[in-house]
């Protein structure tokens, strides 16, 4: 049936998609953990104001927790509204051309910058960063696990030196509980499995 209208071939792309959206933000709500570009950004968010996503925000900051998750279903609603009688018009946008589009969006993070800070210099980084993005694309890089790196490179630095402080410069510490071995062990299985299908893959792509 590809290619020939089923309903059944976009619904379920677009279900999975939003379904990432929950997932992410329960995850990131509840342990802190930005599974997603998208989370790490709001990880970075709640930052700058203040808050540690984590269990305890269920407990110190209630009031913003569950407003954010009545907007989830709020959002769902209104986009429902939106975009049934506005379908076509959404699906005419992908007939500009990409200069034009990725021009644009350009343009925009650029007032944005500009309006935040005012600074020549915010302007010169977003292009450093852009040009990085570009070339990441263009080799085939994943740009996501940068961002998230990005977010959480601070935080782990923070914890790390928590931790030697605590226990007067010994990096046993960061092994002396079974939990953390366990953790570090699922952490290892992860990267490994992750090396072996890149390899995989690069083999099955080679031959």
């Amino acid at each position: 049936m590809f290619g020939k209208g089923a309903i059944r071939g976009l619904a379920a792309p677009e279900a999975a998609g939003n379904a990432t959206t929950g997932m992410a933000m329960g995850a990131l709500l509840a342990l802190g953990l930005p599974v997603s570009a998208t989370a790490a950004i709001m990880l970075a968010a709640f930052r700058q104001y203040g808050l540690q996503p984590g269990p305890l925000l269920f407990e110190n900051s209630a009031d913003l927790v569950w407003a954010l998750l009545a907007s989830f279903f709020l959002a769902m609603v209104v986009l429902l509204i939106i975009n049934l009688p506005f379908a076509q018009l959404w699906a005419k946008l992908l007939l500009i051309p990409k200069p034009y589009l990725y021009g644009g969006i350009a343009l925009f993070c650029g007032l944005g910058i500009w309006a935040t800070s005012g600074a020549v210099f915010d302007l010169l980084l977003l292009l450093g960063i852009a040009v990085i993005g570009f070339l990441m694309r263009r080799y085939d890089y994943p740009v996501a696990p940068l961002m998230i790196g990005m977010v959480l490179g601070p935080l782990a630095e923070t914890s790390l030196r928590d931790a030697l402080l605590s226990s007067v410069g010994d990096p046993r510490v960061l092994i002396s509980s079974p939990i953390a071995i366990v953790i570090h062990l699922l952490l290892l299985g992860v990267v490994a499995l992750s090396v072996r299908a890149a390899v995989r893959r690069r083999m099955r792509r080679d031959v």
